[in-house]
């Protein structure tokens, strides 16, 4: 799969994707990635890609001249990519958006934006417009790394084990339960006696377990309106015994992290 990022600092990129699994897919034929710099496509000697905004305001504006011209000459490289520009305050990237980009296989254009960001015009020519979380940053780059890293997971032979994709927080639309490792006892702090039985079906109860407790406490915006309705008591009459025996226990181990067990 191949990704093209247009941004004003190229070695930002060059730099940041030198390391770790990426480099890795990228040794191995899986990944590529390259780079077009609008200033490229300047005519004046500053190179100059930005102006004052029209109507006055704080900040530059990147111009759509170079910007567009330098879309153009990505997509002549990658004319069946898709093109897609880093904005704050639109559709936000999640796992299911990084996993979908995967299997669809298309290449990625990503175009990175600065200083107030883009006139509105450049627009035209991008296909969609993609956040990393409701907050600023200096430049798009950054976004279009993480991008980059999460749609790279999903490729297969770039993680060791697909399975590590699989099992990934949010894998299921919930937070990912505890993990532990040797030793066995750290400072006091022990690994639950459950993960070293043997017993792997009731290690999947309890991971499935914790893995609700922790979506409960910290996200609970994204655990489905019944799931919810069953772990609050309102238990559906066709659930299964061994499913409504979950959510009772479940339920009682809640109340009693959060000081309510009577």
């Amino acid at each position: 799969m191949r990704f093209l990022f247009i941004t004003l600092f190229p070695k930002q990129i060059e730099q940041a994707v030198s390391h770790s699994i990426i480099k890795r897919g990228m040794d191995r034929g899986l990944i590529e990635i390259n780079c077009i710099n609008p200033r490229d496509f300047t005519s004046d000697k500053h190179r100059t890609v930005d102006d004052v905004p029209f109507g006055g305001g704080t900040g530059m504006v990147l111009k759509p001249e170079p910007m567009v011209a330098a879309i153009r000459k990505a997509k002549e490289q990658l004319p069946d990519a898709k093109v897609i520009a880093m904005c704050p305050g639109v559709k936000p990237l999640s796992q299911k958006c990084a996993e979908e980009y995967a299997q669809n296989g298309q290449d990625l254009i990503l175009v990175c934006g600065h200083y107030e960001g883009f006139d509105e015009r450049i627009f035209a020519f991008v296909d969609e417009k993609l956040s990393v979380g409701d907050y600023i940053l200096t430049g798009g780059e950054l976004p279009a790394l993480i991008l980059l890293d999460a749609v790279s997971r999903f490729i297969p032979g770039v993680l060791g084990k697909m399975e590590s994709a699989a099992n990934d927080s949010f894998s299921d639309g919930l937070l990912e339960y505890p993990q532990y490792t040797q030793p066995v006892n750290f400072e006091g702090m022990t690994v639950p006696e459950i993960l070293r039985n043997g017993n792997h079906g009731l290690i999947e109860r309890w991971r499935r377990k914790e893995s609700l407790k922790a979506t409960y406490f910290f996200r609970p915006d994204l655990i489905p309106a019944e799931m919810m309705a069953a772990i609050e008591g309102d238990i559906p009459k066709n659930m299964s015994k061994d499913e409504k025996k979950f959510y009772t226990e479940l339920r009682m181990e809640l109340r009693k992290a959060l000081g309510d067990d009577k």
